[in-house]
């Protein structure tokens, strides 16, 4: 072998010499075109046409070759998960013919989606299986805004909600103040004010002539016991009406007195009052689908991106001759192609620990699909029955390195 590497070159030197001079090189694809224009001498039928090669782009090359086999794939998928050996024998005269004798087909369409020509959401929603879901929230009395005070009245209350909180679905919403003991049964009259900045008039320390108070909840509750009372009040539709309108929520004002007029109702939030503070307790219904942004990259066909990408692909299965589908006629599948280097975190730890541990002995990752979702189809099955079925697993809705 290490002999037959210099007569090789030798014997291609000698070749070269003996070539007559000024005579250019033809290359294979132009000797053929000389061979087709030579009077049909060595062959009457047209040199077949190839597809050239990408010069210099043996991206494009692979990124075909993924297309073909994402095609190919699919085909095979779709009559496995369909329980199908192969696709049903039945032409577009046949499914015109079946068609009208089948019921109604056109609420079936309406009821349900037929992915066709959609267009693919950046971001999509997925199950959530990771963050903790928020179902009791507790939110302690703070100090009113001094938009809405006069002469440092009143202090209390307000409560904040994240923004998190705020788009959550409100399941119940209690408002809990603590009443101080009565020496003797008493009836109380306890109400809520819902506090709105001053007016022009009113500034603090003016008197209060501009505070626009406007009650929004009163109870008569009757008080037995000598010891402290906790009231529960219903504030759901109040929660309701700041979640929609943030900017209203400048607090409330909470006052429940007795038949001598003393306001038993605990407001302060300085010493002495610890644990009694008024609070608002929410049971709500967190939306686990959470939005997602698609965390792989997105190319299109004239790319030049040589990293693993989700590239669009169109599936037409007119062109494939399965009119056994009745819808939809075609849907984007889209695939994966491009170049996984050790560099880039695989979507499985171990994978690329043991990658590090032994780069020789181990695979290099692949550009795969990491998220995929279904597709909704209507079609004739073998005995020429109208099916429809969902179908997981077609559509790429993301790439990676595994």
């Amino acid at each position: 072998m290490v002999l037959a590497a210099p007569l090789l070159l030798g014997f291609l030197l000698l070749a070269l010499e003996l070539r007559p001079r000024g005579e250019a090189a033809e290359s294979p694809a132009a000797a053929a075109a000389a061979a087709a224009g030579a009077g049909g001498e060595r062959s009457s039928r047209p040199a077949p046409s190839v597809a050239p090669e990408p010069d210099g782009c043996p991206v494009c090359v692979w990124r075909q070759h993924s297309r073909e086999l994402r095609l190919e794939s699919i085909k095979s998928q779709i009559l496995s998960k369909l329980r199908l050996k192969e696709a049903p024998n039945i032409s577009r005269e046949v499914v015109k013919q079946l068609l009208p004798k089948a019921p109604p087909l056109q609420q079936i369409l309406d009821l349900h989606d037929f992915q066709g020509d959609a267009l693919q959401p950046e971001d999509f929603l997925e199950e959530d299986e990771y963050h903790a879901t928020t179902e009791t929230v507790i939110s302690m009395a703070q100090e009113t805004d001094p938009a809405v005070q006069t002469d440092g009245s009143p202090l209390c209350c307000h409560f904040h909600f994240s923004p998190k909180v705020m788009f959550t679905k409100v399941l119940k919403a209690q408002l809990w103040v603590y009443l101080r003991p009565v020496p003797r049964p008493a009836t109380v009259y306890l109400q809520i004010l819902r506090l709105k900045p001053l007016t022009g008039e009113g500034t603090a320390g003016g008197g209060g002539g501009g505070r626009r108070h406007i009650r929004i909840r009163s109870l008569k509750i009757e008080l037995h016991s000598r010891s402290g009372h906790w009231q529960s009040i219903d504030f759901k539709q109040v929660l309701h009406s700041w979640f929609r309108q943030p900017q209203s929520n400048w607090g409330i004002e909470i006052n429940a007195f007795d038949p001598s007029g003393t306001d038993l109702a605990v407001t302060s939030l300085g010493p002495g009052a610890e644990g009694l503070h008024p609070f608002m307790e929410l049971r709500v219904l967190e939306n686990t689908k959470r939005s997602r942004r698609n965390l792989g990259l997105d190319c299109d066909e004239h790319s030049s991106e040589s990293r693993c990408c989700r590239y669009p692909l169109t599936v037409d299965f007119e062109a494939f001759g399965w009119d056994w589908i009745i819808a939809p006629k075609r849907y984007k599948a889209n695939y994966c192609s491009g170049q996984c280097e050790y560099m880039f975190m695989q979507k499985y730890p171990h994978t690329h620990l043991v990658q590090q541990a032994n780069p020789r002995g181990s695979a290099g990752p692949c550009c795969t699909p990491t998220k995929m979702s279904p597709i909704n189809m209507l079609y004739f099955n073998d005995k020429q029955q109208i099916i429809y079925g969902k179908i997981p697993g077609m559509v790429v809705d993301r790439c990676g390195c595994s």
